[in-house]
Formats: structure tokens, sequence, C-alpha cells
């Protein structure tokens, strides 16, 4: 952000221009929506921790959404060991449909938000890794 001052006539104004941040590259967009879709491949919380780890040096842009993608998965995985003895009781079948479809539907939420070069905070989710 940089102020600059424009002095009129015996009064002055201070007016702020805001630069935007450079858009990120084709790849830094792809790692970001793997890291949302890696569910999808079988690889839940292993693609984001090693696409976070990889490129935490080279772009804040696949870090955040690489560490929001890890902290979903993790959420996910343990609202679903939450779920599993609320099964033997019935209550915990429709959760876990419900756990199940809502985090089907917001990775690919994600992944389209990551394709427009945005990061997409996931409702619900425990922040361990920051």
């Amino acid at each position: 952000m940089r102020l600059f001052r424009v002095v009129r006539k015996g009064h002055m104004e201070t007016l702020t221009v805001t630069t935007a941040a450079a858009s990120p590259k084709g790849s830094d967009k792809i790692w970001s929506m793997l890291s949302h879709l890696s569910a999808f491949f079988g690889v839940g919380i292993l693609l984001p921790l090693v696409v976070y780890l990889a490129m935490r040096g080279e772009s804040d842009y696949v870090a955040s959404n690489a560490r929001e993608a890890l902290n979903f998965h993790i959420s996910v995985f343990i609202y679903t060991l939450c779920c599993v003895p609320l099964a033997f009781i019935l209550i915990g079948v429709p959760l876990l449909i419900v756990i199940g479809l809502s985090a089907l539907v917001l990775a690919i939420v994600a992944a389209v938000k990551a394709s427009k070069g945005l990061c997409y905070h996931y409702p619900l989710t425990l922040r361990l890794v920051s």
C-alpha cells in the first residue's frame, strides 16, 4: 500500500493506492487445486502435506492453499473418527453421510476458487497447521 499526499490550495489530502499482488503462475494453481482435490485421488492428507512442505518456501499462494487443504482433511478425519462410535446407536450413519457429502462439495468449491487464484477458507475447520 502506498500513501500519496496531494496539496491543493491550503489543505492536504491523503490518497491511498493499493497495489495488487502478482497473480499466481499456472503451476501454482495446479498444485493448489491438487491439494484440495487430493481426497479424490486417495491421498487425502498425504498430498497436501507434501505440497505444503515442498512449496512453503517458494510460493505463499501454494503454501496457504495446501495448508487450508491439510487442515480440512485432518478435520474431516477427526470428525469421521468421532462418528464411528455413534454409528452403533444409528446417529453416526447420517452424520457420516453428511460429512462425506460436505467434504466432496467443499473440496470442489475450494478447487474452483484455487483455479481463479484465490485461497478458500473451509468452514468448521480446525486450524491445526499454521
